[in-house]
């Protein structure tokens, strides 16, 4: 017996997603997860702060950067969530009017967690290259890693991995550092035993 066709997810079946989840399109998928955890969006925050007085201010650096918190890209016919994005200035000179940007960003950040480790570094990973975004991080929270990637061609290369007590100065925003720890509340990982 053949396996029945399945129709490529549409924006109104991610419209129908329950708002206690997060809902992407990804190569016709609907794929749905849970809000993020805690540690996941306070390094996401602290994260985010730390970029935009330099880059999208221009307070210690050189500004020039639009940034945004988990914004719905459009690419093409995908949908998809990161949990931070930036664009240069000269790509965005203002932001959309809709609920959604459909200019791809010129750097994306993916806070990985349990749920979503899977999308980031494969269907994710791989549309952010198809679009042009020039830069990526890969950032865990839970094991205290940072991982930098820039595209070359449509591969991405990876330039840098940042630990625990080392400074982020990394592409694109290598005009400053700080401190990996200060993305950290804490002082210890979060612990995963139940």
């Amino acid at each position: 017996m053949s396996q029945p066709v399945r129709r490529p997810a549409t924006y109104a079946d991610l419209e129908a997603v329950p708002e206690h989840l997060v809902a992407e399109i990804i190569d016709g998928v609907l794929e749905t997860h849970p809000r993020p955890r805690p540690a996941h969006v306070t390094t996401s925050l602290r994260l985010g702060g730390e970029l935009d007085m330099p880059f999208g201010r221009g307070r210690g650096g050189p500004g020039g950067w639009v940034f945004a918190a988990e914004p719905e890209l459009h690419l093409r016919e995908n949908v998809v969530v990161p949990d931070l994005a930036g664009w240069r200035r000269e790509r965005l000179p203002r932001l959309p009017e809709t609920a959604y940007f459909e200019v791809s960003p010129d750097w994306v950040c993916e806070i990985l967690s349990p749920s979503t480790a899977r999308l980031d570094r494969g269907g994710k990973r791989r549309l952010y290259a198809e679009a042009g975004v020039e830069h990526l991080w890969l950032l865990d929270p839970e094991q205290r890693v940072l991982e930098v990637f820039s595209l070359m061609g449509r591969r991405w290369l990876l330039v840098a991995t940042i630990e625990a007590g080392e400074l982020v100065q990394a592409p694109p925003f290598d005009a400053i550092s700080f401190p990996f720890d200060d993305l950290f509340p804490f002082d210890t990982p979060p612990s995963t035993e139940a």
